[in-house]
């Protein structure tokens, strides 16, 4: 016999110990639901009918045949055995990390979200490893995902009614062995954001000439400020390397948690922004990052204090390369030359 056998066999005859009875519905008034039951009408609702444990009345005779169920069924769990909202429950416990909180069980299914604004932090080998067991599921955000507070960030699931509890124990183990390992933190966290101050220097002779409005100033405070941290000074320089650097020394002495100059960061030959974010001293992680839209960011490290070049897509598009890198820096994260070359992979947002 195959290990896969081996394992079929072994789960039905554990399963062999619960017994359900099945009871038509006009003779189950006074039982007990043994799991929830969902209400589907077409683009109209989906959701609970009945909670588990509900105890049957004449009065929902007709909603349970409105929704097919003609019987019902009473369990009598085994002792190797978990019900699908205590499976789920369990997983969710060993499972859930900082800053986040559980939901109610509803449908085998047990949803972690996070209190807070801050980065989700997940460890995909353990989400592998959990479904790989088979009979039991976790789906979760990517890892470096930005979620508010009330935000989905996992979520647990008990695939059949009844589970091995064995595999329930096994998910348990793996998250108190990682636990261990990691001085305590959970496979899956939330993050928080510090609140940074920042100096942004918008370059560019046609906005410190008044000719044009300046546009990124705005859009700039507006995506700080949305992650709890703000642009404490704004200053303004023409196309010289010179002023520019003169500039970003200021700003640095202002003892901002992070600069970021915006303007002049493409190839033409008087785009003096990435020339004069080097000449400052600064050194360079990267010029130019493998997603759009956003190729053209630079980003580096001044005395220790983030620096960043922003290129003109800030500007419009919703979401760019600043959008992936800000919130890594906001929840501490030193960005190095591997996490801009792996942006490449799913990071084609528009061309």
């Amino acid at each position: 016999m195959s290990g896969q056998q081996e394992q079929a066999a072994e789960t039905a005859e554990v399963r062999s110990e619960t017994v359900l009875k099945e009871v038509p519905v006009h003779e189950a008034v006074g039982l007990r639901l043994a799991h929830d039951l969902t209400r589907i009408v077409p683009g109209q609702f989906k959701g609970r009918l009945f909670k588990r444990g509900h105890v049957i009345t004449e009065a929902d005779i007709p909603a349970l045949l409105d929704i097919g169920k003609e019987h019902i069924y009473i369990m009598e769990l085994g002792s190797s055995e978990l019900h699908e909202d205590d499976a789920a429950i369990r997983m969710a416990e060993a499972l859930c990390g900082e800053n986040m909180r559980l939901s109610e069980p509803h449908e085998g299914k047990v949803g972690m979200k996070s209190e807070i604004w801050g980065l989700a932090d997940i460890d995909k080998s353990i989400v592998d490893a959990i479904n790989g067991l088979g009979d039991i599921a976790l789906a979760t955000v990517k890892t470096n995902t930005v979620v508010k507070p009330g935000g989905q960030l996992a979520a647990t699931r008990a695939i059949p009614l009844v589970v091995p509890k064995a595999k329930v124990e096994k998910v348990e183990r793996l998250a108190t062995e990682y636990r261990r390992s990691r001085g305590g933190a959970s496979p899956l966290q939330v993050r928080p954001f510090r609140k940074l101050r920042a100096g942004l220097l918008t370059t560019g002779s046609e906005v410190y000439g008044g000719r044009i409005e300046d546009k990124f100033g705005p859009a700039v405070r507006r995506k700080l400020e949305e992650l709890g941290s703000e642009v404490a000074e704004q200053r303004f320089a023409p196309d010289d390397r010179q002023t520019i650097v003169k500039e970003i020394h200021y700003l640095l002495e202002q003892r901002y948690d992070m600069i970021l100059v915006t303007g002049g960061m493409s190839v033409d030959p008087d785009d003096r922004t990435p020339g004069a974010i080097k000449a400052s001293g600064a050194e360079i992680v990267s010029y130019g990052t493998p997603m759009l839209p956003g190729s053209m960011l630079l980003i580096g490290y001044l005395q220790g204090i983030p620096i960043l070049g922003l290129p003109g897509c800030v500007m419009h598009d919703p979401y760019t390369s600043f959008d992936v890198l800000l919130p890594r820096i906001l929840a501490g994260d030193i960005i190095e030359r591997e996490d801009i070359t792996g942006m490449g992979y799913g990071g084609l947002y528009g061309c």
